[in-house]
């Protein structure tokens, strides 16, 4: 099917990207079990890795050509990248000016949560799989809990709103914390949403045996609390929410693996090292860094990342035969 002549992210399915997630950066400060080997990864390349203009310049291209109106910043762990507020500054400045948000482990953030939000930043996502320090420093390998409390109410004092937080829950490791979690953001007033576990770890040790799934997610909630859907219309939000003994805090579940999503899909994908990705799960990439460094037209760019998206799959095909886990992991897509 040719594509038509239209300069938005649409594919063949319907869909059109609106959602950018970038990452800036594939290192981290955490080794999380899920995520990477306890002696961490091989990071890229510095040289590899978009310099400040190169990335500056794929997201206006992707604001004023490609349609792009919401726009996170990701790793790895984003804190990590020098210059981070400049970015985020220069990002806000774009016309028409993009809705800005980051997700982060919160180590460090406590000290620039201010400025990270007078530079323009507008939302943060924090992960955090429990409030237990011991059980914190089991799943991160690393003792800083506090550091990353200490950067989540830091960001809800600088007008970061709403401080969303990210949950991963796994079998024999975390599965009794769901309702611990929910108990600690509600009365934080943070937003809690748990993520199903994907196949996205370095070490492809994925087990669906081992994920704690969505169905069971809500029925250890539910002994404790009383879930009702969300009165608003989801969209092409990735989280099921339900009101929490009838509001008005609520909790979500990211059930990608057992409940997909992706017919509703509006999300984009751009790596540390310039290169488009069309799903999180996709073994295909667009490598649009090669592109810029050779001198090519902003339009140019932009078809190349209109072809990515024009051939995006129906689905991610987790629940299929044969399906693939990406080569590279979480850590080097960005979340």
């Amino acid at each position: 099917m040719p594509r038509p002549d239209n300069p938005a992210l649409i594919d063949t399915f319907g869909r059109v990207a609106t959602d950018l997630r970038v990452s800036l950066t594939d290192k981290c400060n955490l080794r999380c079990t899920y995520c990477m080997p306890a002696e961490g990864l091989e990071w890229m390349p510095s040289a590899d890795v978009l310099t400040d203009d190169e990335l500056v310049l794929l997201l206006r291209i992707a604001v004023e050509r490609l349609g792009i109106t919401d726009i996170r910043l990701t790793g790895g762990e984003p804190l990590l990248r020098q210059g981070l507020e400049k970015i985020v500054e220069r990002v806000a400045a774009l016309e028409p000016r993009p809705r800005l948000s980051m997700t982060t482990n919160g180590i460090g953030l406590a000290k620039r949560a201010k400025s990270l939000a007078d530079a323009g930043l507008d939302r943060i996502n924090v992960s955090l799989d429990t409030v237990d320090r011991a059980l914190f420093e089991t799943i991160t390998r690393r003792d800083r809990l506090s550091h990353v409390l200490a950067g989540m109410a830091a960001a809800r004092e600088a007008g970061l709103d709403p401080v969303k937080v990210n949950a991963v829950l796994m079998r024999g490791l975390n599965e009794d914390q769901a309702v611990p979690l929910l108990k600690f953001c509600l009365a934080e007033g943070y937003h809690l949403r748990f993520i199903e576990q994907m196949p996205l770890d370095a070490q492809h040790g994925w087990n669906r045996g081992d994920m704690i799934t969505a169905e069971e997610i809500l029925g250890m909630l539910g002994e404790e609390f009383s879930l009702s859907p969300f009165p608003a219309a989801r969209g092409g939000a990735p989280a099921e929410r339900w009101l929490v003994d009838g509001g008005p805090g609520d909790v979500g579940v990211i059930a990608s693996v057992t409940r997909p999503f992706c017919g509703a899909c509006e999300r984009t994908r751009l790596t540390a090292d310039g290169a488009v990705r069309s799903c999180l799960f996709s073994n295909d990439e667009t490598d649009l860094r090669a592109l810029v460094r050779a001198g090519a037209r902003e339009e140019e760019v932009a078809d190349a990342w209109r072809a990515t998206m024009w051939g995006k799959l129906a689905g991610h095909e987790i629940n299929e035969a044969g399906f693939a886990q990406p080569i590279r992991p979480m850590s080097a897509i960005g979340g």
